[in-house]
C-alpha cells in the first residue's frame, strides 16, 4: 500500500523538479557567454551542451579522416580556417527555404528564416538556430580582432559574426557556403 501512494508522489517530484534543472541550467549558459579568447588547441573534445540540456558530443577525427570525408574546398574552410570568394558559393544568394547545417557533421546550424542579404556576397544570417551550436571565439588573425563562428560539435570553421546586422539580434553572421550543407524544407 506504501509503494502505490509513494511511486506516484514520486514521480510528481520529479516532473516537477525536472524543469527547474533545465532552468538552472539555461541560465548558467546564458551567464556564461563570453567570447573566449582564440588558443592554439582548440580543444575539441569539450563537450557543449544545448539549450534542452542534450549534449553535443564532439565529432574528433584525424587530419587523414577529414581529408578523406571533404573536398579540398571544405577542407581547406571548415579545417585550415579558409574564406572562400565573395559572390562564389552556392549559398550566397539561395532563397529557398530549409535549414543549413554544417557540411562537416550534418549538426543543424542556420534557419532560412533568419537569412537575408547582406551584399557582402557570403551567406548571412542574424541568429543561429540554437546558440549552442555554434562556438564564438576572438580572431586577431591578419592585424585584425574579429570573432570567428565554428560548429559547436566539429570545430569547423564556418566564418564571423559582426556586429552590423538587421534586427532583431543587430548581428551578422557571414559564413561560407562551403562550409554548409542545406536541406529544403518538405512542401
Amino acid at each position: 500500500m506504501n509503494n502505490r501512494i509513494l511511486n506516484p508522489v514520486l514521480a510528481l517530484v520529479f516532473i516537477f523538479l525536472l524543469p527547474a534543472c533545465n532552468h538552472a541550467q539555461q541560465e548558467s549558459l546564458q551567464s556564461t557567454s563570453t567570447v573566449p579568447e582564440l588558443k592554439q588547441d582548440t580543444a575539441s573534445d569539450q563537450i557543449f551542451l544545448s539549450i534542452t540540456g542534450d549534449t553535443l558530443y564532439p565529432v574528433v577525427q584525424t587530419e587523414k579522416e577529414w581529408r578523406a570525408q571533404l573536398t579540398d574546398a571544405e577542407f581547406n574552410v571548415l579545417r585550415e580556417a579558409g574564406t572562400e570568394r565573395a559572390f562564389t558559393g552556392e549559398f550566397w544568394d539561395n532563397k529557398k527555404k530549409g535549414i543549413y547545417t554544417c557540411a562537416a557533421c550534418g549538426l543543424p546550424l542556420f534557419d532560412s528564416a533568419t537569412k537575408f542579404k547582406s551584399g557582402t556576397g557570403w551567406p548571412s544570417y542574424y541568429q543561429p538556430i540554437k546558440k549552442e551550436n555554434v562556438k564564438e571565439i576572438v580572431d586577431t588573425s591578419y592585424g585584425m580582432r574579429r570573432v570567428e563562428v565554428v560548429c559547436a560539435r566539429c570545430g569547423g570553421h564556418l566564418g564571423h559574426v559582426f556586429e552590423d546586422g538587421p534586427k532583431p539580434t543587430g548581428l551578422r553572421y557571414c559564413l561560407n557556403s562551403v562550409s554548409l550543407d542545406f536541406v529544403p524544407k518538405e512542401k
